[in-house]
């Protein structure tokens, strides 16, 4: 490759990481330049580890022949099971290992046929090999980002020239550095969604981070509490607890999502969210919606974890709307992005009724009455009570005892929710 040629292609790269191309776009088109400049590579894979809950990292592929993989692609922890197996049979482990940077591979030499994932693609025309691992510092690493890993393959006999191993270790570095700026954007991202909730995340990544800005809005409130959490928890083991907790958060979260809700906080095994919107009824009626379907969450659950012997429960959800702050809230050192305001206190005194008059959804007046006549009909009064804490005494709401007994009402009441 020409030193005109290399110097367009790395002006390329920093000039597509600074504007963050997506990765598998920056492989493409890295790959498609280095072939025009003579450059030729029939195969690259690239991959980093990452900070994800589920997920231990992203990789990225690309051939020069049509093909049903994945151009990007997401692998799971690598300390046990087939995953770790895979990982210590991999040229980029016996790289680690051995303290190497760089690794030349024929795939028709014998020595390769001890790393089964490169050995493989001389099947399918590719004859040579060169893998790298590129380390970052340690100011430079994040969890377990602390490598670039990336092979590159021909199908040249010879295998790649010795000017063209030069280009690649010219090369590869910014590639390298421009996946990793990418990844980084993902990170923050998803650490965002993870702990702050979808919609404050996007508003502290669009820039709101000052302390005390907080707008007022109109919300649907959600609080939800496990039934018996505490008496659980001191019957069982200390590492069945979390798991516990984690079940059963799971099974409301998915449902706030799945209706387009954001939850703000888990507090123990409590669940704070909100629903918001232009139109306020359909925010109610989306909040009716995550309750129905928290319960057949719940439902699924408590039948998957009898099978297995293990405790099970159910939870009370608490409905209201009001005016509420939403935004920067805390010290210098750490701010809370979330929803304060009376309602907020009210929302969790009516779930925390439940429990009390022994009803597994309780909703205020202000919720009911915004519904549509439809929605009204099948939310029905539990009486007067005063709350803790709260100045006025009010009339809260539960569902219709109908639609857990009669068929026809629950199908109604399920049709009333999808429309």
């Amino acid at each position: 490759m020409e030193l005109a040629t290399r110097l367009d292609l790395m002006n390329w790269l920093v000039a597509q990481g600074l504007t963050g191309l997506p990765e598998t776009d920056l492989i493409r088109g890295f790959c498609e330049r280095c072939r025009a400049g003579g450059l030729d590579v029939s195969r690259a894979l690239a991959f980093i580890d990452t900070l994800h809950p589920i997920y231990e990292g992203r990789g990225f592929r690309w051939t020069d022949t049509a093909t049903n993989e994945r151009e990007t692609f997401e692998y799971i922890s690598s300390a046990e099971g087939a995953a770790a197996k895979n990982w210590r049979r991999s040229a980029f482990h016996h790289m680690l290992q051995n303290g190497d940077d760089e690794l030349t591979l024929d795939l028709a030499d014998g020595a390769a046929r001890q790393f089964p994932q490169i050995s493989d693609l001389a099947e399918k025309g590719h004859r040579h090999c060169v893998a790298f691992v590129h380390r970052f510092g340690e100011a430079g690493t994040l969890g377990q980002m602390d490598c670039f890993y990336s092979y590159w393959l021909t199908r040249r006999a010879e295998g790649f020239r010795e000017g063209q191993l030069a280009a690649l270790r010219d090369l590869v570095p910014l590639l390298g550095l421009a996946i990793k700026s990418a990844q980084q954007v993902d990170i923050a991202r998803t650490l965002g969604r993870v702990y702050l909730g979808r919609d404050a995340s996007e508003q502290v990544l669009r820039g709101r981070i000052s302390r005390g800005v907080t707008e007022r809005i109109k919300a649907v409130l959600w609080f939800s509490d496990l039934r018996g959490s505490t008496r659980i928890s001191e019957s069982i083991g200390p590492d069945e607890i979390i798991p516990f907790l984690n079940d059963y958060a799971e099974a409301s979260i998915e449902a706030i999502h799945e209706v387009g809700g954001d939850v703000l906080k888990l507090i123990g095994d409590g669940v704070l969210a909100i629903f918001t919107g232009d139109d306020m009824t359909v925010a109610r009626r989306a909040a009716l919606t995550a309750e129905h379907r928290f319960r057949l969450n719940m439902n699924a659950l408590n039948a998957r974890r009898s099978a297995d012997g293990r405790p099970v429960t159910s939870a009370y959800v608490g409905l209201h709307i009001g005016e509420v702050f939403y935004g920067n809230i805390g010290s210098e050192d750490r701010l809370d992005f979330t929803v304060v305001g009376p309602a907020v206190n009210e929302v969790s005194r009516i779930a925390s009724m439940c429990n009390s008059i022994d009803r597994e959804l309780l909703a205020s007046s202000e919720f009911r009455s915004g519904l549509d006549a439809t929605g009204r009909r099948y939310l029905v009064s539990t009486g007067r009570y005063a709350l803790r804490g709260i100045g006025r005494a009010q009339d809260l709401y539960t569902l219709d005892p109908d639609i857990a007994a009669n068929e026809t009402v629950a199908g109604s009441y399920e049709r009333y929710l999808a429309s």
